[in-house]
């Protein structure tokens, strides 16, 4: 069973991470007593997967809240502050955002420099036990959908470690454990960081659930030759017509379930929903070159080539069967059963 730490927590003058730069080799944390050491946190992935990005971001703000000293007028400057720092770090997770921007409004109206101090670590509090129970949610809906026997494909990390706790597409997998399914998990290592070779393999196995690595361009060899009955992954955004933004690779996979009948599931909680954006104007981000041209400390690729990064892909509502949420099981037509959950 699971028996992994939270990823991210506040004990009220620190805010704690899993230093997951670290994983598999060694499980340790990172404790962070000032905004700038969570922005970095965030933006060097040392935390990382959307809700533990907003959780992190949250609780980064709970930290100022805690460590201030002053009138209220100078707390909400800072507080504006921290959430612009914070928004800096990474930009296309939208948890980041929802998390910073539900933060600032829990002060709105307040004058008393306490409360809105004890308001804002109150809120932070409150966004990572929602996200705790949201993701228990989705393991509740989503295990139906893993039967007896089922090969299960998954890409990144969209695990315990992608959240404050229990994971998104890992918690139909959890619930399925917890219920005595016996199942096996396909694993894509996803390039350039190995987030599922270093964290999904890591987390799963330590679960006791098997689990096969393969490398991203094996998935449609083992969809053709081995079989695979059912793909679950993460998200990072997702539109109002079901447009999903994840881990670069995500749609390619979504192409080759597409093209072998292989139902293709993504699970998120709704804080995850973006319902205001266009597809075209969601940024994808494109991080360091360096990711790609070494593997550790070594350098694979020419010093002159040119080296393109992007973080994450967009993959179509129709290539998605469904969206496993807190609140149930989004079945097609996606834009129309999103809205009518989510109104």
């Amino acid at each position: 069973m699971i028996d992994l730490p939270r990823t991210v927590d506040f004990d009220g003058s620190k805010v704690i991470l899993v230093d997951q730069r670290k994983l598999p080799e060694k499980l340790s944390f990172l404790e962070c007593e000032n905004v700038d050491c969570v922005a970095d946190a965030i933006r060097s992935m040392a935390v990382r997967g959307a809700p533990a990005i907003g959780a992190a971001a949250a609780f980064g703000m709970a930290l100022y809240a805690a460590k201030f000293k002053g009138n209220s007028n100078d707390f909400l400057k800072g507080l504006k502050a921290a959430a612009d720092k914070l928004r800096s770090t990474r930009p296309t997770a939208y948890n980041l955002f929802w998390a910073i921007d539900r933060t600032l409004r829990s002060v709105e109206g307040s004058v008393d420099v306490d409360e809105m101090k004890l308001k804002v670590i109150n809120e932070a509090r409150r966004i990572a036990e929602e996200d705790v129970k949201s993701n228990r949610m989705i393991g509740k809906f989503g295990y139906k959908l893993i039967k007896e026997g089922f090969r299960v494909m998954t890409i990144c990390n969209a695990g315990s470690l992608a959240t404050v706790w229990y994971g998104t597409a890992t918690a139909p997998m959890y619930r399925a454990l917890e219920e005595g399914v016996n199942f096996e998990v396909v694993a894509l290592e996803t390039r350039p960081v190995l987030q599922g070779a270093r964290i999904t393999a890591f987390e799963l196995s330590r679960a006791g659930i098997p689990v096969k690595l393969i490398v991203d361009g094996a998935a449609g060899y083992v969809m053709s030759h081995l079989g695979i009955d059912l793909v679950i992954t993460g998200a990072d955004r997702i539109l109002a017509d079901g447009t999903t933004f994840n881990k670069i690779g995500t749609y390619s996979l979504s192409v080759l379930a597409k093209e072998h009948g292989v139902p293709f599931y993504v699970a998120a909680p709704t804080s995850t929903f973006d319902l205001k954006s266009k597809p075209d104007d969601v940024r994808i981000e494109l991080r360091d070159p360096k990711e790609v041209a070494f593997i550790g400390n070594k350098r694979i690729a020419p010093e002159k080539v040119e080296i393109l990064n992007p973080a994450f892909d967009k993959t179509p509502p129709e290539n998605i069967t469904g969206i496993i949420t807190e609140k149930g099981i989004i079945e097609k037509p996606l834009a129309e059963n999103i809205e009518n959950m989510l109104a």
